[in-house]
C-alpha cells in the first residue's frame, strides 16, 4: 500500500500552478495527507545587485517581496468552509527554486510532489530551462507534475451521483 503523509505544491501562482494545486488537494484528501504549498522568493540582494554591491534597500525590497508573497499565499490556500485538507503556506527566499524545492522536500519529508509546468516549446526551454525538469530530475520522492490546461480527472464519485439521482 501506498502512504502519502506530505504532499508538496511548489507554487509560481501561475494557471499551470493552480491546476497542480488542484490535482492535490484532491490527493491529500484521499490520503488524509498534510499539503505543504511552497512558494520561492526570488532573492533580491543576488539577482539585482550581484554578491559584490549591496545596496541599503536591500534588505527592504527583499523583505516587501517575502511579505506580498506570504499574503498572495495565504489567500491561495484559503479553506473557507475547512473541508480541505490540513496545509502550511510555506515562503522562502533562494536564488534557485529548483534547488529550494528539493531542499524543502528532504527536509520536510514529504512523499510527493505535485507542481505545474508551463509547457514551454523547444527555444524557450533551451533560453530559460524548467524548474519542473530540475526537480523531476533531483527529488528524492516521486514527482507528479501538471500541464495547464489539465486533463480533469476529479470528478464526482460514481456510486453518488447514481444514489442521488
Amino acid at each position: 500500500m501506498i502512504a502519502i503523509n506530505d504532499i508538496l505544491v511548489p507554487t509560481d501562482f501561475s494557471e499551470a500552478s493552480d491546476a497542480a494545486l488542484t490535482y492535490a488537494r484532491e490527493l491529500a484528501s484521499r490520503f488524509s495527507a498534510r499539503l505543504h504549498v511552497l512558494y520561492v522568493a526570488e532573492n533580491i540582494f543576488l539577482k539585482t545587485f550581484g554578491a559584490e554591491t549591496y545596496a541599503a534597500i536591500a534588505p527592504q525590497l527583499q523583505a516587501d517581496v517575502v511579505d506580498v508573497a506570504q499574503k498572495q499565499l495565504d489567500e491561495l490556500v484559503i479553506d473557507s468552509d475547512k473541508s480541505g485538507p490540513p496545509t502550511t503556506p510555506v515562503v522562502m527566499t533562494s536564488s534557485s527554486p529548483a534547488f529550494a524545492i528539493i531542499d524543502y522536500a528532504k527536509d520536510h519529508g514529504i512523499d510527493l510532489i505535485v507542481m505545474g509546468t508551463h509547457g514551454r516549446g523547444p527555444l524557450a526551454h533551451l533560453v530559460m530551462g524548467s524548474v519542473a525538469e530540475r526537480v523531476v530530475r533531483a527529488a528524492s520522492c516521486p514527482v507528479l507534475t501538471v500541464r495547464h490546461p489539465q486533463r480533469e480527472f476529479v470528478r464526482p464519485d460514481t456510486l453518488t451521483t447514481v444514489a442521488h439521482a
